[in-house]
């Protein structure tokens, strides 16, 4: 089977985002201030083909545990749909 797979890999909470903040403090320069606590992070989409969608899973865990996110720094969701 063949699955599409939605990666969002953010900041931990505990750490500073200072790519974040540095949007927040631009978003008040041009009147946004009721926006706040902005994170930025990265959104990365594959295919991969696998004979169930536990084991599609597990090769993308796998792939964002040994390339995509450094997990010291981060964290990341997996959101996959058989297509």
């Amino acid at each position: 089977m063949k699955f599409s797979a939605d990666i969002d890999i953010m900041p931990l909470k505990a750490l500073l985002d200072p790519q974040g903040k540095a949007v927040e403090s631009s978003l008040k320069n041009i009147d946004l201030a009721n926006i706040s606590e902005v994170r930025i992070g990265k959104h990365i989409t594959t295919e991969v083909e696998a004979e169930s969608e536990a084991a599609a899973k597990e090769l993308v865990e796998l792939a964002c545990k040994k390339l995509l996110a450094n997990e010291i720094m981060e964290s990341f969701t997996i959101q996959l749909t058989a297509i």
